[in-house]
């Protein structure tokens, strides 16, 4: 796109404020969203709109020899870990010639959904996490009131969190609806 180019379209913005742009023009335009490309950004792109875009397997269309698809896993935690910065996931498919996406990839899709299904609050509608860094592997999401624990790896001494500025009501696994019993560890932070 050529300076002019740029120049006409950055015009229009202040005509129509529901315009938006991504960080992508160039020549100096800063746009209004961030587009961090096969990766999540350690901190995300606090005060600014943001999404991760990223492929399925290794390429942007499709290639028959890219089957290196990232599993459920990956794919969700990458989903987890973004809305935990406050951005969104942006998540490549790649369609064969004849318009099909390949069944690894409609697989991968199928257990992203079934698990958004269960566990789709503490996703949907969220914002960033008010934790720079948690004390297990894991990510917290907010809503409202609730803060939302979204745990890799449940700690072998169970899990502890502490800084809450509010009294915890109840906690319940979002997935399968089972209240969790809550405690206050020594120093006076919340255990589960």
């Amino acid at each position: 796109m050529s300076p002019e180019d740029i120049q006409a379209l950055t015009a229009a913005f202040a005509d129509d404020p529901g315009l938006i742009a991504n960080n992508r023009l160039g020549n100096g335009v800063p746009g209004d969203t961030e587009t961090p490309e096969q990766f999540v950004p350690a901190t995300g792109f606090p005060g600014r709109d943001w999404e991760t875009c990223m492929t399925i397997n290794d390429t942007w269309g499709y290639k028959s020899f890219d089957t290196n698809f990232k599993s459920s896993t990956t794919l969700i935690q990458h989903l987890v870990d973004i809305a935990s910065k406050g951005g969104n996931y942006l998540l490549n498919v790649g369609p064969d010639a004849t318009g099909v996406i390949p069944q690894p990839e409609v697989d991968q899709l199928a257990q992203m959904g079934a698990w958004l299904k269960r566990n789709g609050d503490s996703i949907y509608g969220t914002t960033a996490s008010p934790y720079k860094r948690l004390p297990f592997d894991g990510r917290a999401t907010v809503k409202d009131r609730t803060l939302y624990l979204n745990v890799f790896a449940w700690p072998e001494s169970g899990l502890t969190l502490g800084g809450l500025q509010t009294p915890v009501r109840d906690a319940v696994a979002v997935g399968t609806g089972e209240v969790l019993q809550v405690g206050k560890a020594a120093d006076g932070a919340l255990s589960i």
